[in-house]
């Protein structure tokens, strides 16, 4: 390993949607301080760059999905995984951020030095280690493991002769034409794989163990289109942007606090999209309330027009074996298939599954509580970029990035070197993500936990979070210290918390 060791103010990992954003507002809110992006693979984009079956879309409108410093421009509000990747690139390239990645550079670990007050971080390019040194460490990692998705066993499955693809790792050269194709899973893959895929399919079926909530928007916002005749650029995009903000908070509120209604809602909107006699109970009823799980959006109803083409069906049954020709339903049932697609959902992976110590103790994740959705109790000068559950991920990963902007600046203003979040004794603790998707129940006994009040708890309300992100004290809950040797300086211990650093 080489011991030359370069440094700088701020380490990003990843750069994805989340990355990139916080290179600009790096550049933008703490001009003169140096920091790079590490990305292991070899290009910009993350998880829009990585996936690449067919139809690819964003599962948010653009407007909020977008930056809220760059306008989404494209018509399309609902956007193709291709425009999507051109976006961020375009932003990276106008914003200088490019300069700044590292590619080919994969963290395999982080540990913290109290006595040096830094990181020191340890990559692996191209087949050897090096190290590098900052003082702060900001994951966007996304929220999952990029090199494996989630596949069951299924039984059988060596027995079928045709083949098997997960949308994770899309071949490339994949000819679905005039087969007959089976997808598996109802989230949101699936229901953007089966209307992609369909008009060249002989046939498509989609096969769910059980219904999910799915929901019709346009593909272009006709307010957007409107607007766009009568309002600059960014004022549009502001207008837009936080129409659907309030839209977004205000179905997820109906869903919460009155879901029979908003159960009602949905499926009206499935009922004016299928025939009369559809089977709509056996098909797109849930047995869980709205937002329980994640919604799945329909751009323009495409899924909808799939099924009334003929072309494709859904069968909601269990699988009790594969074999030669397809897949055995526990019905009794022979579902044949020349391709099968097992869009059965992500592994869930903290800041991309690397190792973090603390002074040569290794923390792990599922025993730390966090702050703000951002920062961990007992670990210092790091933060990391988790989107909304309920709304767009970049709101989220934005707010968080201003936040982490806002505390180096704190710092340097104060001299303080280290920013600790420490939890009090008498939080209680709830799971971090509060959906009962599977890959969240999955990945429960490995994920963080946060606390019963603020700033423990992450509110997944952007309204609120403008308010404490932006505005909202940056002490509070927060050892501050000037570094290794220093004694503690007024306003270092913080409120109600009988600790310094």
């Amino acid at each position: 390993m080489s011991q030359q060791r370069e440094h700088f103010d701020v380490l990003i990992i990843g750069a994805g949607l989340s990355g990139v954003g916080a290179g600009v507002h790096l550049q933008r809110n703490c001009p003169g301080r140096t920091y790079a992006i590490l990305e292991s693979r070899e290009a910009i984009g993350g998880t829009w760059d990585l996936f690449r079956y067919p139809g690819i879309r964003s599962d948010s409108d653009m407007y909020t999905l977008g930056y809220s410093f760059k306008p989404w421009s494209d018509e399309d509000s609902i956007a193709a995984g291709e425009k999507i990747r051109d976006y961020i690139r375009e932003t990276a390239r106008e914003y200088r951020v490019e300069d700044h990645i590292r590619f080919g550079h994969k963290v395999l670990s982080a540990e913290w030095s109290s006595e040096e007050a830094l990181w020191t971080v340890t990559v692996e390019r191209e087949g050897e280690t090096a190290e590098l040194t900052c003082d702060f460490f900001y994951g966007c990692t996304g929220y999952y493991r990029y090199d494996e998705g989630f596949s069951p066993e299924f039984p059988g499955a060596e027995r079928f002769e045709g083949q098997i693809v997960h949308p994770q790792h899309w071949p490339e050269d994949l000819d679905y034409s005039g087969k007959r194709v089976v997808v598996i899973g109802s989230g949101a893959t699936a229901v953007t794989l089966i209307p992609a895929m369909a008009p060249e399919t002989e046939h498509i079926t989609m096969l769910q163990r059980s219904p999910g909530y799915v929901v019709t928007l346009p593909a272009q916002d006709p307010i957007a289109k409107a607007l766009r005749r009568v309002l600059p650029e960014k004022a549009r995009y502001a207008v837009v942007r936080w129409k659907n903000v309030l839209t977004q908070m205000a179905f997820y509120q109906l869903s919460r606090r009155a879901p029979r209604f908003a159960r009602k809602l949905i499926r009206r909107g499935v009922e004016r999209q299928l025939p009369a006699d559809f089977d709509i109970d056996g098909t797109f009823e849930p047995k869980y309330n709205p937002w329980d799980e994640r919604v799945c959006l329909v751009p323009g109803g495409d899924l909808f027009a799939a099924l009334r083409s003929g072309k494709a069906d859904v069968v909601t049954d269990t699988i009790e074996t594969f074999t030669e020709k397809g897949i055995k339903l526990a019905s009794g049932r022979e579902l044949e298939a020349d391709i099968i697609v097992t869009a059965t959902g992500l592994n869930l992976l903290v800041m991309g599954g690397i190792e973090v110590k603390v002074d040569g103790e290794r923390k792990e994740f599922k025993q730390l509580v966090g702050y703000k959705g951002a920062m961990f109790s007992g670990v210092p000068n790091l933060a990391i970029a988790l989107g909304y559950t309920n709304a767009s991920f970049t709101l989220k990963c934005d707010l968080v990035s201003q936040y982490v902007c806002r505390l180096l600046n704190h710092m340097e203003a104060r001299g303080y070197k280290v920013a600790t979040p420490s939890a009090p004794a008498d939080l209680e603790r709830v799971p971090f993500i509060d959906l009962k998707s599977g890959y969240v129940l999955r990945a429960l006994d490995q994920l963080p936990t946060q606390g019963d009040r603020h700033p423990w708890r992450a509110h997944q309300n952007y309204a609120r979070d403008i308010r404490l992100f932006k505005h909202g004290p940056i002490d509070e809950e927060i050892v501050f210290s000037r570094g290794p040797a220093a004694k503690p300086a007024a306003g270092e211990q913080r409120q109600n918390v009988a600790a310094v650093a």
